[in-house]
């Protein structure tokens, strides 16, 4: 396995193991990290561990096209039960999706360096957010309605692509509003969403090889 060093760079993608890693170490130097999503790799790794990156052999992607919204879905987004906004909270986004508890079990990988490396890129327009929010009926110091965020994701936006990094939802349904506006929202034409999630294979999410995404990451970061 290939350790990195202080210089930006990262082996060819066909010294992948067979469980997608692709090198270890090295930094979440803001520029580290563009440069490793423009070339479609993405650390994942745990608290007291080196850095893991990844290049996985499969990619799980979604083609705006492709998105699968219910009926259900739609009659949802049509009542505007939620509140929804761009980069308003990102940095309790980030944080919910680091500390909400989740059904499989599994502790957060949003370790703290990452948590950071992320709110860093936030600051230079590169990560971004969706924010879902409910009203509520108290009212502020300021005599405006308060509204309680509920579910959000954020990614970081590499050309005419995103690259979702984590989504979080308190209430049914709220982290699928954010997907979908942001898939809507008609600023990509791609979708990275890293690695299989059958949440996401629901809304027309697949996984295509390795090669052809990053094929399709070329043409359009």
């Amino acid at each position: 396995m290939i350790w990195l060093t202080e210089k930006i760079e990262f082996p060819p993608y066909q010294t992948t193991s067979k469980d997608g890693i692709i090198a270890l170490g090295g930094d979440l130097h803001p520029d580290r990290l563009i440069y490793a999503y423009q070339n479609g790799i993405f650390p994942w790794y745990s608290e007291n561990e080196p850095i893991v990156w990844y290049c996985p052999n499969k990619r799980m992607v979604l083609f705006p096209d492709d998105l699968k919204v219910s009926k259900s879905m739609k009659n949802i987004l049509k009542n505007e039960k939620f509140i929804i906004t761009e980069n308003e909270a990102f940095e309790e986004v980030i944080s919910q999706c680091k500390n909400i508890a989740r059904k499989d079990g599994f502790g957060t990988w949003i370790t703290n360096e990452m948590e950071q490396a992320y709110i860093n890129l936030h600051k230079k327009g590169i990560a971004k957010s969706i924010e879902v929010w409910l009203p509520n009926t108290d009212l502020d110091e300021k005599g405006k309605d308060k509204k309680v965020l509920v579910g959000g994701l954020y990614g970081l936006k590499i050309g005419n692509v995103f690259c979702g990094e984590s989504m979080f939802s308190k209430v049914s349904n709220a982290s699928k509003v954010a997907f979908i506006y942001m898939v809507q929202s008609n600023l990509y034409k791609l979708i990275d969403c890293q690695v299989y999630n059958d949440h996401l294979k629901t809304l027309g999410a697949k996984e295509i090889m390795r090669d052809k995404f990053l094929t399709l990451l070329k043409k359009m970061r």
